[in-house]
């Protein structure tokens, strides 16, 4: 039996976002990217299509929301002590979060925005650069503690270790290994900041 969300008591703001967003993700752990529709995320959150349909007009900004929602934000990025240290943690959480409804929201939006360029530039604008911004933080702590210079930080060196773990993710799919982290630390990340 389907309960009418009109009898329901009205939900507003941050609380109806919040529905929305988790019905969102839920869809995506069950249905896939390709499998999600406005219909069911609406039904999932005992919200009105109208409502949806008037916050995020595509899929794209609903799901690209959805995931930001409950991604980590840099204040977030534990601080272990080491450049090293704090890398690992940050990039074994976006590999965590790869694993998960937040990756397959990832390789649907790119094949979706790639076969169409109107979808392409809606995904660039709703992108928050977020694995940069984590890595801004996590490199700032690094500058203070005297383990980089902060010439060595650049935009490049910022995105290399979230672009590896990207690559590997859509090419080779989840899990990503631990030990390929590792390596892309130790190889990739950290060699690019201390490097004089």
């Amino acid at each position: 039996m389907v309960t009418d969300h009109r009898k329901l008591p009205r939900r507003r703001g941050e609380a109806l976002n919040a529905a929305i967003f988790q019905a969102t993700l839920d869809e995506l752990a069950e249905a896939g990217y390709a499998g999600l529709t406005m219909e069911r995320v609406a039904e999932r959150a005992r919200a009105g299509k109208a409502s949806l349909y008037r916050r995020w007009p595509t899929r794209i900004e609903l799901v690209m929301d959805a995931v930001y929602h409950v991604l980590p934000v840099p204040s977030s990025v534990p601080d272990t002590g080491s450049l090293r240290t704090d890398v690992l943690a940050a990039l074994r959480e976006a590999a965590r979060l790869l694993s998960g409804p937040a990756g397959e929201a990832m390789r649907g939006l790119l094949s979706e925005a790639l076969a169409d360029e109107a979808r392409a530039a809606a995904f660039r604008r709703r992108s928050h650069g977020l694995g940069r911004s984590l890595m801004q933080e996590i490199t700032r702590r690094a500058v203070e503690r005297g383990e980089i210079d902060a010439s060595a930080v650049t935009p490049r060196r910022l995105d290399a270790g979230q672009a590896l773990l990207r690559q590997h993710f859509l090419f080779a799919g989840p899990p990503i290994p631990d030990e390929l982290i590792v390596q892309i630390v130790d190889e990739v990340v950290v060699p690019l900041l201390t490097r004089r």
